[in-house]
């Protein structure tokens, strides 16, 4: 029996991929092994959507080699985003890599990797409507929070996003599907479940003719056993009345929203094939908030895309400061090959790009501090993950912190807790974009 280790890089719909061939490897016999010195063969998932993602996988594969050097490795196999985009130059730039797996060959996975093993190496590229959208899961991370993916591809088509190229168009998976995942997670404890793909306002247009995200979160709502359901990657544009009166009115969707807005100048918008500008999405944010008083909202931006001026730069400035959204990321921008911004002749310089983004983090971090400390003497609800030895206390997320990307609370507790349960906290302090609090 072969051990196998995977490091799976980038965001969460990789993950799900990740998790989906491991249970493929599964149950072909190989043994899943959470030490890559142990492993025969190590598989790195990686992400190749900017620049820094690249460098990040090209360092996991250069540590995975290590081990085939030094240990029992026999064989190091790149699938995910990065080996469908630049498929065979993966292989012939770093020749410690025996396998490259595009997306659409992910089926193929113990195949691939019992020939590597044995010495039969080999690239395979199926066509990007192959990859499976559902099937059985070897979760990683917390058992009780998972994602639930329920399309790949975009048809969205910005000027800067490779997604498409990498990805293909919208698939997206038929309610009934989505569900029936959705009841075997539940069953299996999860209690926390985040949607996500890569547009999940666009769920449904393909197969049904309309969006139809808002049914399908219905749908999820009538689950037993799930307590919170968040949705990520809200496109601005796409944000219904439907969708937000179903936030509203159905207790299992917390009250959060993640829409990656980017910018919000009208001309930056229209050069990354996106709509909208400073009032309507000053107009939308007034309207969710209404709609859904208790809503958290998060967003990205970037900063430095082609031709940004600094006037244009002030004007997303003067959002942030407006719109005093409660989680923001800012991202510098990066010229992505085969897109249409990298080849406009407006580029502006990396230095410029950093200090713009760090001019908005700062005035989130003072912004986020302001909202943190409103939050000071109130009570949440607080889903427990863990114990910190350092400090001697729990920690977890409200019901405005999503995983991995916003901020925990720390508190301190006077009976043992058993993690994965939700309890409720008093609101002490914060730091930074941290709470700490104590068991009620």
């Amino acid at each position: 029996m072969y051990k196998i280790s995977m490091v799976s890089l980038g965001c969460p719909k990789n993950q799900v991929d990740a998790e989906m061939m491991l249970a493929t490897l599964k149950a072909e016999g190989f043994e899943i092994c959470p030490e890559e010195a142990e492993a025969d063969a190590i598989i790195i998932n990686t992400c190749g959507f900017i620049e820094d993602a690249k460098k990040e996988a090209i360092e996991n594969i250069l540590e995975a080699a290590q081990y085939k050097k030094n240990g029992k490795c026999k064989a190091v196999v790149v699938t995910g985003c990065l080996a469908e985009r630049y498929r065979d130059d993966v292989t012939e730039e770093i020749p410690e890599v025996d396998a490259c797996v595009g997306i659409g060959s992910n089926e193929k996975i113990a195949e691939i990797v019992k020939n590597a093993i044995e010495g039969n190496t080999e690239n395979s590229f199926g066509e990007k409507d192959a990859l499976p959208l559902s099937g059985e899961r070897i979760l990683g991370g917390y058992p009780f929070s998972t994602y639930l993916k329920i399309a790949d591809g975009c048809n969205n088509c910005c000027t800067y996003c490779a997604i498409p190229k990498i990805r293909g168009k919208l698939r997206s998976r038929t309610i009934e599907d989505c569900v029936e995942e959705a009841r075997k997670l539940a069953f299996r404890g999860v209690k926390e479940l985040v949607v996500v793909a890569q547009d999940t306002t666009a769920y449904g247009e393909d197969l049904y003719g309309k969006p139809m995200l808002a049914e399908l979160l219905k749908r999820l709502c009538e689950i037993e056993g799930l307590v919170w359901i968040r949705t990520l990657y809200t496109y601005p544009d796409r944000i219904t009345d439907e969708l937000l009166e179903t936030i509203a009115s159905e207790e299992k969707l917390v009250k959060y929203l993640d829409i990656p807005l980017q910018h919000v100048n009208g001309d930056i918008l229209k050069r990354m094939n996106r709509k909208g500008d400073y009032e309507s999405l000053c107009a939308l944010i007034e309207r969710i908030r209404k709609m859904v008083p208790e809503i958290t909202l998060r967003t990205t931006l970037i900063t430095g895309f082609p031709g940004e001026t600094e006037e244009q730069f002030e004007e997303m400035a003067e959002f942030v400061k407006y719109n005093r959204f409660d989680r923001l990321g800012c991202f510098t921008y990066s010229a992505e090959e085969d897109t249409i911004a990298a080849e406009y002749p407006d580029q502006i310089d990396e230095q410029t790009k950093i200090d713009r983004m760090d001019n908005i983090m700062e005035l989130q971090l003072t912004i986020a501090a302001e909202k943190n400390e409103e939050k000071s003497g109130k009570e949440t609800l607080v889903l427990v993950e863990g114990w910190d030895d350092y400090i001697k206390c729990y920690f977890g997320r409200t019901p405005a912190d999503a995983p991995e990307v916003d901020g925990k609370i720390f508190f301190m507790a006077d009976r043992q807790l058993k993690i994965g349960d939700f309890v409720k906290v008093r609101i002490n302090d914060c730091i930074d974009y941290d709470l700490l609090g104590e068991l009620i």
